[in-house]
């Protein structure tokens, strides 16, 4: 009864203590050589034999005594740390770039959608959609008989006053001053006769040869002829300030104004011309001819595509690091490569509804392959560090609370679990700021869910090890995983 007691003791609390009556005394006695037996053979078939033969209550004490008995003689013996076959990766000092991503449209380098001026059928068209032009190009004429011939009446209005002005400035108005200065000499030598005469009656009328009435004579011929003289002196100085200026202004304001209308006319006829006004292609042609084309109505669109802009948006966190000039790739569906490009334009302001930033990445399309409107995936070249410690992003293992650690593979092969800090990541690999060093060796592909102190071998993960390629003697190039044809489990 020493088993039971002390089976007795741990199973239940002091306070409940089991206690056999007399029937149940004797019954145990009665069995008691039986569980001896099976007891040295083996504890472990003692709780089978005792719940077939006992009642209740001593079926259940004898069960916890076959329990406890069988812990009791049990081995407990540890079993050996399964290995875990990993692929792995060695940290090292190399150059970063932080590349920044988003969703972009192409836009044409140029675009110009053409609406006429005036409302006329359209009478014909010199291109069609996909034909490429060049600026001042002649692409469609509107019916324009009306405005041809407003435009050559005022043609002729415009030719007339330039004939008029001609005669005016150097004709009607250089004769009209020549005659003015023909009076003034004549006038002139009028007046010096005259004086001359009265200076001579003057002098014999002093002397006494001539009569007083000759004198004066003469005194009123002088005075008339200064008058004249006067006179022709004032009009061809008036002539001269004034009335040649008028002149001359006034045939000049007729040649404008012809000049003006003939202007006006010739722009009306022109806008029954449609020309390009960039290179380009044409890319829609709404209507046929005869169709007539309204005023603000597109009548052709032309888009220059010799290179195309991938405009997106990014927040400004991000942009705050770009730089115009910095390099990008483009990925277009349906090619496979990038293509090449570069920053162009950022926004200098938030873009009000969405407060991010408007990106412009120019990629050249001299082809015209890629076609204006697709949708496409950018990646700039943002942040670049040299000589940074990295190691593949995908080593990297984040929990719930936010703290991120690696799997460091030890010399003895041992996984040890070791929190870190991250800088940038250019998508494959991610900068180490601290938590780990220039050549340690981590886990890349089977880190997620593993303990620390695990036993690794570098490998294939998941691959048998007498399969035919399995290594598990791999060594990783400095920030690449050592096999490219696992995946994390």
């Amino acid at each position: 009864m020493r088993y039971i007691r002390q089976a007795t003791l741990h199973t239940s609390p002091p306070a409940h203590e089991f206690i056999p009556t007399s029937k149940e005394t004797s019954m145990m006695r009665s069995h008691k050589s039986v569980a001896g037996q099976q007891a040295s053979a083996c504890p472990h078939r003692l709780s089978a034999n005792l719940s077939t033969r006992w009642s209740t209550g001593i079926a259940s004490a004898a069960m916890a005594v076959a329990l406890l008995l069988g812990m009791g003689c049990q081995k407990k013996d540890a079993a050996p740390a399964t290995m875990v076959t990993v692929q792995a990766a060695t940290a090292a000092l190399q150059s970063i770039t932080a590349h920044i991503t988003g969703d972009a449209v192409l836009s044409p380098l140029a675009q110009a959608a053409i609406a006429p001026k005036i409302t006329a059928p359209v009478r014909t068209y010199y291109v069609q959609r996909g034909s490429k032009v060049r600026q001042g190009e002649l692409l469609a004429v509107l019916e324009n008989k009306d405005l041809a011939a407003a435009r050559m009446d005022n043609q002729g209005g415009y030719t007339q006053a330039q004939a008029v002005y001609q005669t005016t400035t150097k004709a009607a108005v250089p004769e009209e001053l020549q005659r003015a200065q023909l009076d003034v000499s004549q006038a002139k030598a009028n007046l010096d006769l005259q004086q001359k005469i009265f200076d001579a009656r003057q002098k014999l009328f002093s002397e006494g040869a001539i009569p007083g009435r000759d004198l004066d004579t003469a005194r009123a011929q002088l005075v008339q002829a200064r008058s004249a003289y006067d006179i022709a002196a004032s009009h061809l100085a008036g002539l001269r300030s004034v009335s040649n200026k008028a002149a001359l202004e006034s045939a000049k304001g007729q040649l404008q104004s012809a000049e003006g209308k003939f202007k006006g006319a010739e722009a009306q006829y022109s806008y029954s011309e449609i020309r390009s006004p960039i290179n380009g292609v044409v890319t829609d042609r709404p209507l046929f001819p005869g169709e007539t084309a309204q005023v603000g109505m597109p009548l052709l669109t032309v888009m220059d595509t010799s290179a195309l802009l991938a405009k997106t948006h990014l927040p400004q966190s991000q942009v705050q690091t770009l730089k115009l000039g910095a390099v990008a790739e483009v990925s277009v569906p349906g090619i496979e490569k990038p293509i090449p490009g570069k920053v162009t334009l950022i926004s200098p302001a938030l873009d009000p509804g969405s407060t991010t930033v408007e990106v412009w990445v120019r990629i050249e399309n001299p082809k015209g392959e890629i076609k204006a409107g697709t949708s496409v995936r950018v990646s700039i070249a943002a942040q670049t560090i040299p000589d940074a410690l990295i190691a593949p992003t995908e080593a990297v293992v984040t929990s719930t609370t936010g703290q991120k650690t690696v799997m460091v593979i030890g010399a003895d092969s041992i996984a040890h679990a070791r929190p870190i800090g991250v800088g940038i990541s250019d998508g494959d690999d991610i900068q180490i700021i601290t938590g780990l060093k220039a050549g340690e060796q981590v886990v890349t592909v089977g880190a997620y869910g593993m303990d620390d102190g695990t036993p690794v071998k570098v490998g294939v993960a998941g691959a048998d090890e007498d399969a035919p390629g399995a290594k598990s003697d791999a060594k990783p190039d400095a920030g690449k995983t050592s096999s490219k044809d696992g995946d994390e489990k």
